[in-house]
């Protein structure tokens, strides 16, 4: 892997057992990903994004192949370290925002500096709250907010901890058009301002055409892997 190599995926497959049978979800995926890009997954339900997001992202394992995250081999690790690793190096976006409900809008934002141990976080949350316009509502909990609120919220936490890589998993999904647009213009201001690398699982060919590199997934293989402009 080299220095600006933040992700680098070889060989990697996933298979799902289930009552004697086995179903092939990834077949021996190969890409690397470099530092400050921007990418999209795309392809059709069951593809295999979502399992392979999960993958490079140190939430799931692959039965085979390897993946090297900023540098560090997953594939060996426990859940503990792979937690470690993500609580370092890796920012989320989910599609149903899975913020805490029984926290606000501030506190949400400030779990993730928390767990790090470091200084200044109510500060630091303020801050990214109010770049994302809700400076107003901090103190409001996830049922008191919109759902374009609730994601906004989700994507100043995403960005909280400075993550070298920030993962989102259909980040409009559930959002209507002009409100998911909205949340895509933040996300990318954000993302160029913090100079972080982006992985976007979308079937959202819009939102895919805004990155710089578009990987297709159909059947568990990469069946295309273009570049703007290209």
């Amino acid at each position: 892997m080299s220095a600006e190599t933040i992700l680098e995926v070889q060989q990697v497959s996933k298979i799902y057992k289930s009552a004697g049978k086995e179903l092939l979800v990834l077949k021996e995926i190969d890409f690397s990903i470099q530092q400050g890009s921007t990418v999209a997954i795309t392809g059709p339900s069951g593809s295999g994004k979502t399992t392979l997001l999960g993958i490079c992202a140190g939430l799931d394992r692959a039965s085979s192949g390897s993946v090297a995250l900023n540098n560090i081999k997953l594939d060996g690790l426990t859940e503990d370290e792979r937690a470690a690793v993500r609580n370092l190096y890796v920012g989320f976006i989910f599609q149903n925002f899975q913020l805490m409900p029984t926290l606000t809008a501030l506190e949400n934002v400030m779990v993730p500096m928390e767990l790090r141990k470091q200084k200044d976080v109510k500060a630091r949350a303020m801050e990214l709250l109010d770049k994302v316009g809700l400076a107003d509502r901090s103190h409001h909990y996830p049922v008191q907010l919109s759902g374009g609120e609730q994601q906004r919220v989700s994507l100043a936490r995403a960005f909280s901890n400075r993550p070298a890589v920030l993962f989102a998993d259909e980040p409009t999904g559930n959002l209507d058009g002009e409100t998911g647009e909205k949340i895509e213009k933040m996300l990318f201001e954000l993302n160029r301002e913090a100079g972080t690398t982006l992985i976007i699982v979308t079937h959202d060919m819009d939102l895919a055409s805004r990155t710089s590199r578009v990987i297709k997934l159909k059947s568990g293989t990469v069946i295309a892997d273009t570049y703007a402009g290209v």
